[in-house]
């Protein structure tokens, strides 16, 4: 017989349970509270429900327990913020435990100012057009921009009279810049990173944020690149790939496959690393492919489907001398083949 699972340290026992709609109506006075100028008929209002049961004041406890973690940030930021936790909380389906780590998660997140990327995803709360892993989806502006968003991407999109601007939050963005011809004056387009802004000069151009760096790839047109920290600008031409850091931008090899290969849905290239594919490819699926150093300087050519990685590891292992084993549909390893 198992034994009996334990409860980890600090849950809830059924008699400690706050309903979900409680705590949603805590979220909701949090936002009329702290993040906006109530008027004493709304506080009359929040005191009435606080004190008309037990549960709403645990409930509102617990919902301030965050609010350190809130002090730090913009008011706007942190109002829009609770604003779109309570959004997807009620369009998802998220139970409230879920709701209360992702309101931390805003304090936490949103406080570092770009530096954290974290992947449970807060980008896609945040943005205007966000992907899931292995999708991909075109959003076309006003202006007459196209922004095509690659997997596991988040934008948002800040469009006033005198500047257009983009947020890349997560992921790798293609952009077609527009004429912006509903302006006498065409407005100035810029994109924000974590490690710096560039703006586009009439332009075609593909956006990926790496760990520490933003990598950008010009198509058509030109991209002048700004560091964060200040430094030396630089001007990107078309064919060209450029690495933009917070403290400097220094051109960047280049990869083996077209930069912009993924918005056809595929990645297209000769003489690729075996190593720098399956990268590439895990981007598309959840969960991890592991690459055996053994193979991993085995050169490849070709153009392999994104939309359908399974298909595309099958068409290696007829090609390659490698084996590939699926541990889950979640844990792929490549590997030599000993067979041969």
């Amino acid at each position: 017989m198992s034994p009996p699972l334990s409860r980890s340290a600090g849950a809830e026992s059924p008699r400690d349970e706050i309903p979900s709609s409680v705590i949603d109506a805590a979220i909701a006075w949090a936002v009329k509270l702290e993040f906006n100028q109530p008027t004493p008929a709304t506080r009359q209002a929040f005191e009435h429900w606080l004190h008309a049961q037990t549960l709403h004041a645990r409930a509102w406890q617990r919902v301030q327990s965050l609010r350190e973690d809130f002090s730090a940030l913009p008011q706007d930021l942190a109002r829009d913020a609770l604003r779109k936790v309570e959004a997807q909380r009620k369009a998802a389906g998220v139970n409230r435990r879920q709701a209360l780590k992702l309101l931390m998660l805003a304090g936490v997140t949103v406080t570092g100012a770009w530096l954290v990327r974290d992947r449970l995803g807060w980008q896609q709360v945040m943005a205007d057009a966000s992907t899931r892993i292995g999708e991909q989806r075109t959003v076309q502006l006003d202006d007459g921009t196209v922004v095509v968003l690659n997997t596991d991407s988040a934008v948002s999109f800040e469009m006033t009279d005198v500047q257009r601007r983009i947020v890349l939050r997560r992921g790798e963005i293609m952009i077609t810049t527009g004429d912006d011809r509903a302006y006498a004056s065409r407005r100035p387009f810029w994109v924000d990173t974590p490690f710096g802004a560039m703006q586009a000069l009439g332009t075609r151009f593909v956006v990926r944020l790496e760990d520490a760096q933003a990598r950008v790839s010009v198509q058509d047109g030109a991209v002048r690149m700004h560091p964060a920290a200040g430094g030396a600008t630089a001007v990107a031409q078309p064919g060209e790939s450029w690495w933009l850091r917070r403290d400097a931008v220094m051109s960047a090899a280049q990869q083996g496959f077209r930069p912009d290969g993924w918005s056809d849905g595929v990645i297209a290239g000769q003489d690729m690393r075996l190593a720098d594919l399956l990268g590439e490819l895990a981007r598309y699926r959840s969960g991890r492919i592991v690459c055996d150093d053994s193979v991993a300087d085995l050169r490849v050519s070709g153009i392999y489907h994104v939309r359908d990685t399974d298909q595309a590891l099958r068409f290696l292992l007829q090609t390659q001398p490698v084996s590939i084993t699926y541990y889950t549909r979640f844990w792929v390893a490549v590997g030599p083949d000993r067979t041969r």
